[in-house]
């Protein structure tokens, strides 16, 4: 079966390079898509300038697609063919956050503070950061996002070789006299690239139903 790779930015070349996945896998970028027959598993990592035309030959192929950016169109589609949405695609991450949306709601009334990190570059506000404000009850703007190099450095303390490639969050919950920290680091590509090849093996072996699944319903069901 074939992989294909949508996408022209950092993650995308990531998972070209780094994607793990042996025998019956192939991975493709999305410009081999006319040499491919059959049905296949679509990761789109892009910008979503080449959406429609995903959508369309998943349509035309009936082929999965694995959407990893957030705010796409597709999440609030009716597709013919099975979507899976994966906001993050790091597999202990995500166990986290299905944690967190399950007892997020404990948490009602103290005081929360919630800080990410990213490399530069990545402006906006994760939707990672976003998905866990809303299971701890609290809005996107209250999300701290740091950019700036010094203080990831020292505040933060990520090793200087992670700078252009992490992913942090912490939580703090207090009540004044108690203070609970909940932190998640990510260094690197590798979880990335890791997590997606679990996606990947977990869709091609399951016979999915035509319409969007949302990535917490493989962590329910155990699949990832």
């Amino acid at each position: 079966m074939h992989v294909l790779i949508v996408g022209s930015g950092k993650l995308a070349s990531e998972l070209l390079n780094e994607l793990s996945l042996s025998a019956p896998f192939t991975v493709r970028s999305w410009s081999s898509a006319p040499e491919v027959q059959g049905r296949s598993v679509v990761v789109h990592a892009g910008s979503g300038r080449e959406l429609n035309d995903v959508i369309a030959y998943c349509r035309e192929t009936n082929s999965v697609l694995v959407e990893l950016a957030t705010g796409s169109k597709i999440e609030v589609a009716s597709p013919t063919f099975p979507v899976v949405l994966c906001p993050n695609t790091n597999i202990l991450m995500l166990k986290f956050m299905n944690m967190l949306a399950k007892s997020g709601r404990l948490f009602e009334g103290y005081r929360i503070e919630l800080t990410e990190s990213h490399q530069a570059e990545k402006q906006s506000t994760p939707g990672t950061a976003v998905a866990i404000a809303q299971s701890l009850g609290l809005h996107a703007e209250d999300v701290i996002s740091v950019r700036n190099r010094e203080e990831q450095l020292t505040a933060l303390r990520i090793p200087s070789e992670n700078l252009d490639r992490h992913a942090l969050h912490s939580i703090i919950i207090g009540d004044g006299t108690c203070r609970v920290l909940l932190e998640t680091r990510v260094y690197g590509s590798s979880p990335y690239a890791d997590g997606v090849s679990k996606i990947v093996s977990a869709v091609a072996t399951r016979p999915l139903e035509n319409r969007v699944y949302e990535i917490d319903e493989f962590v329910e069901h155990g699949w990832v």
